[in-house]
């Protein structure tokens, strides 16, 4: 029997104003759908962290874009979708950065793509520099993630924290 996916769009300039009603949204929708409240969580800072990066680095400063979130959702996922139409990025490059480094570092930025990849449950990335970037993240209702899994996400939340103020 196919599932029904409900698909929700929002299109809203790239200025961290919008970061508010983009995580609302996120958050509301993954409530309605019956996510638990920490996953609900999870996934406002997985998406917060892909805009702010679309905000902060795929437009040069006097040239403003839009961010597009592209959510759906059925009785086993979340699917977000972040896309711009910015400079794009080298995906390699960036995954390959030591992260333990960058987490004793007291240094802002570069956690946010290793923060949506530890989570949510998976993260593509498709970049076409100067035309799109999509970053789709999935977050399934009943996978269960490890202690581990939760002691890590929980410092590199904290860290995130920190490092914001």
């Amino acid at each position: 029997m196919p599932r029904k996916t409900e698909q929700f769009l929002l299109v809203t300039p790239s200025d961290s104003k919008n970061l508010v009603l983009i995580r609302d949204l996120v958050g509301k929708i993954a409530l309605r759908a019956g996510f638990p409240q920490d996953y609900v969580d999870k996934i406002q800072l997985a998406v917060d962290e892909a805009c702010t990066n679309v905000i902060r680095h795929a437009y040069p400063r006097n040239r403003r874009g839009d961010i597009t979130v592209r959510i759906g959702v059925d009785s086993r996922k979340l699917k977000v979708e972040v896309i711009d139409h910015g400079k794009g990025f080298d995906v390699q490059a960036v995954l390959a950065k030591d992260v333990n480094h960058r987490l004793n570092e007291l240094k802002r930025g570069g956690l946010g793509i290793y923060l949506m990849r530890m989570l949510m449950d998976e993260v593509r990335f498709d970049v076409k520099p100067g035309k799109e970037t999509r970053v789709e993240m999935v977050k399934y209702r009943d996978l269960r993630e490890t202690d581990e899994q939760k002691a890590l996400q929980k410092k590199l939340i904290e860290k995130s924290h920190t490092l914001r103020r």
